[in-house]
């Protein structure tokens, strides 16, 4: 699969899944719009990287339309009505894997919803069954295991293989299945079908939503059939922030966008002027923590923020974060833990749609708990809520939880607008201002900038870690100087590290054509028509 596709007259897709590129490179040369192209994606690349992604996740859209509006799709679940502090009354936090952390209502399926609205208006004309078929073959027919699914599922197995459902869904003979092992979905791919025939909103409120209540009571999950029959996704507006290259939107709150659009505001007041050296990285580094800082004191619910997210892009504030910034010496980073497993894909067409979409159980596997009527893998997103009163993100029934899932998406000075992103928990604002800085503000080649080796500061995958992470690759002189400025630099022993996510990016050029590019650090690439 190639990682860089340029000069398309029709479209172009990117995605870390050869099948899921594949699928949207087939609907845009069926005449299907970058939207429709993106729903295929998002099925598709459901069944074949489970690890990462599922039905019972979650989604965030950002979609430039032809007309030059740009909106946002808001696809995250509330906590269910049995989700209250006293049912984790034995527990010091709420527990990652198992019923208990399937606490939230599936979002994702009520996203393609809206997006499908969006993708008829914009000219959009392709059935369900057109769209979902892809995905309901490979889950029929089997789909081979990649190296991060087999990888993935020997590290966990001992905190998975005992979640209801998980095993014989997703273990070979009760074994890991090695890469390459063929899997079948066949009640997934039932599921699809019948949501296919039926309609989306099946999902929610038709059979399909019956049987997921039914499974999820079951094992013991406090998700309701009234919690999912009272979802809907919302469009919104996103959050945007003047750049001297152009305009930036990113997701608002309950989302980590913030972050992402903070740490190139503050990057632009540094006023930077060469790429790849310390002043770039220690840089971007340094505005990461006033960034992660700023989310942490702020980001919740929507519903309970106490002021509009906006405020912490406006010039004063910014002016003031970049002065607590030292241009030699590394500030002080505290200790934090998190994981996160996601996909990032991107999708433009000639019509003018440009679409960045993001989509994740949270946890790879996310909950672990895979519904047998349904074949439905539930996410684990609740476990981002906390059980000590008082704190900014407790755990209520009806309240979404913190994401740091973040789509981003530029409209440039130049004409150009791109759709970029990736997975990686805290690592996400972080390679969406390695990628951006290095293809807009100094001019890399898109495949180049996504290519160059790359650093994460703090928490992703699963590491418990303070230090500045940096793939071997860097200059020995760059590295010295970053431990010479007080970071406390760990180089990782690869040369592409999954550690700092997998990013893509998809551009729309003023003269109409399309370019994509994706992460060699995932399986996938780029296509186009």
């Amino acid at each position: 699969m190639d990682l860089h596709s340029a000069g398309h007259r029709r479209g172009a897709v990117c995605a870390p899944h050869s099948v899921a590129v594949e699928v949207g490179r087939s609907i845009l040369a069926e005449g299907g719009n970058a939207l429709e192209a993106m729903v295929a994606m998002a099925a598709a690349i459901a069944v074949v990287y489970p690890h990462m992604t599922h039905l019972g996740g979650d989604g965030f859209w950002l979609l430039r339309e032809p007309s030059g509006r740009v909106r946002a799709i808001m696809a995250a679940g509330v906590a269910g009505a049995l989700a209250r502090p006293e049912l984790y009354r034995e527990y010091e936090t709420i527990p990652p894997r198992g019923p208990l952390a399937a606490l939230t209502v599936p979002g994702a399926v009520g996203g393609w919803i809206l997006a499908l609205e969006a993708a008829k208006a914009n000219g959009g004309r392709l059935s369900l069954d057109v769209l979902l078929g892809p995905a309901i073959a490979h889950a029929r027919n089997g789909y081979l295991v990649t190296r991060s699914q087999a990888r993935l599922t020997k590290e966990h197995l001992a905190e998975l293989e005992r979640v209801p459902g998980f095993a014989e869904k997703f273990l070979f003979d009760g074994k890991p299945p090695e890469v390459g092992t063929k899997l079948r979905q066949v009640v997934l791919a039932a599921t699809l079908g019948h949501l296919a025939h039926s309609g989306l909103d099946d999902f929610y409120r038709g059979d399909v939503g019956r049987e997921i209540a039914a499974d999820l009571a079951r094992i013991g999950s406090p998700l309701t059939r009234e919690d999912l029959a009272r979802y809907r996704a919302a469009v919104a507006e996103p959050l945007s922030v003047e750049l001297p290259s152009g305009t930036v939107h990113n997701t608002d709150a309950p989302t980590q966008g913030i972050a992402s659009l903070m740490i190139l505001a503050l990057f632009a007041r540094l006023r930077v002027t060469e790429a790849e050296g310390f002043d770039h990285v220690h840089s971007l580094v340094e505005a990461t923590k006033r960034a992660l800082r700023a989310r942490d004191r702020v980001v919740t619910d929507p519903n309970r923020l106490a002021h509009a997210l906006d405020r912490c892009l406006e010039a004063r504030f910014i002016a003031g974060e970049a002065m607590k910034i030292d241009r030699r010496k590394a500030a002080r980073w505290p200790l934090q833990s998190e994981t996160a497993d996601t996909v990032w894909m991107g999708a433009v067409d000639a019509s003018g749609l440009v679409v960045s979409y993001i989509q994740s159980l949270y946890w790879e596997f996310g909950s672990g708990c895979a519904l047998p009527a349904t074949g439905v893998l539930m996410q684990n997103r609740g476990i981002s809520f906390s059980l000590v009163r008082g704190a900014l993100n407790l755990l209520e029934p009806g309240r979404l939880p913190l994401h740091t899932l973040n789509p981003a998406l530029a409209v440039l000075k130049d004409g150009r607008v791109m759709a970029y992103g990736t997975m990686g928990g805290d690592g996400q604002p972080q390679t969406q201002a390695a990628v951006f800085t290095r293809h807009i503000d100094f001019g890399e080649p898109l495949a180049e900038a996504i290519d160059r080796p790359r650093w994460v500061l703090g928490r992703t995958w699963g590491k418990a870690l303070s230090t500045l992470r940096l793939e071997q690759r860097f200059d020995g002189r760059l590295v010295d100087a970053l431990e010479a400025a007080g970071h406390g630099v760990e180089v990782l022993p690869e040369d592409y590290s999954d550690v700092m996510g997998h990013a893509g990016a998809a551009v729309l050029h003023p003269d109409g054509t399309c370019e994509a590019a994706h992460d060699p650090r995932s399986d996938g690439g780029a296509a186009g028509v």
